[in-house]
């Protein structure tokens, strides 16, 4: 049964892979960062779109750990545009009651954008309204073996390792596992965006590119997913 505007709350975790940006702006002659500040309109509507509908958590895949095998440019003005995407929207997502979480390595990251973030986190923090969980410098393959590492310096015996423990233990450990993966751009993997927590969700691959991914075509995929007959394993 379709669900009706404002009915998508009981969907508790959806993950986008926001593919798409640079080829968007290839196809046009432009500059591949000019596909990423247009990406920027979409991210925003988006955003815009789960407030209003009351999503639980939203989370994105902005910059995967594959990514740094890019131009030095493009990576110098992906970091920039982060940054000043951050502080320009730290403000905005606060009086929406968002609380935004930026997962990922970030060792690499420039001195700005850490400052930004730890703003963006520190502000939000006890906001109850979205759980907006931005991947940044991130890779599924790094997130577990974090967690490894993160469980061998606590001492904890073999015999007490469990799924709960693994899981805590990971990026958004404390939230429920990821119920909806959307893709867009066309290519049809994961590419490496939370092995662990996608392992039951529902994957929706669409081809338009993220800048042209628009509300409407949000909404389609909300409504499709209360179509599908999730079992978890049970017949």
């Amino acid at each position: 049964m379709l669900k009706k505007n404002n009915d998508f709350s009981s969907i508790k975790h959806i993950a986008i892979i926001m593919d798409g940006n640079g080829r968007w702006a290839i196809k046009r002659g432009l500059s591949r960062i000019l596909g990423h500040k247009k990406g920027l309109h979409s991210l925003v509507k988006i955003i815009n779109f789960s407030i209003n509908n009351k999503l639980n958590i939203l989370t994105l895949y902005a910059f995967s750990t594959e990514n740094w095998s890019r131009s030095e440019l493009e990576i110098s003005e992906l970091m920039r545009l982060f940054s000043l995407t951050i502080k320009k929207l730290m403000y905005f997502l606060h009086n929406r009651n968002v609380c935004v979480n930026i997962i990922g390595n970030k060792n690499r990251f420039y001195f700005s954008l850490k400052k930004n973030i730890e703003n963006i986190q520190i502000l939000t923090k006890n906001n109850s309204g979205l759980k907006l969980n931005i991947a940044i410098d991130y890779g599924g393959k790094w997130d577990i073996v974090n967690c490894i590492k993160k469980i061998i310096k606590k001492n904890i015996g073999f015999k007490n390792i469990n799924e709960k423990l693994v899981k805590k233990n990971l990026c958004l450990g404390n939230l429920p596992s990821v119920d909806l993966l959307i893709r867009t751009g066309g290519e049809k993997r994961i590419s490496n965006f939370l092995l662990w927590q996608i392992a039951y969700a529902e994957f929706f691959f669409i081809n338009i590119l993220w800048p042209d991914f628009k509300c409407i075509n949000f909404k389609n995929i909300l409504n499709n997913f209360f179509l599908r007959n999730r079992r978890f394993g049970k017949i």
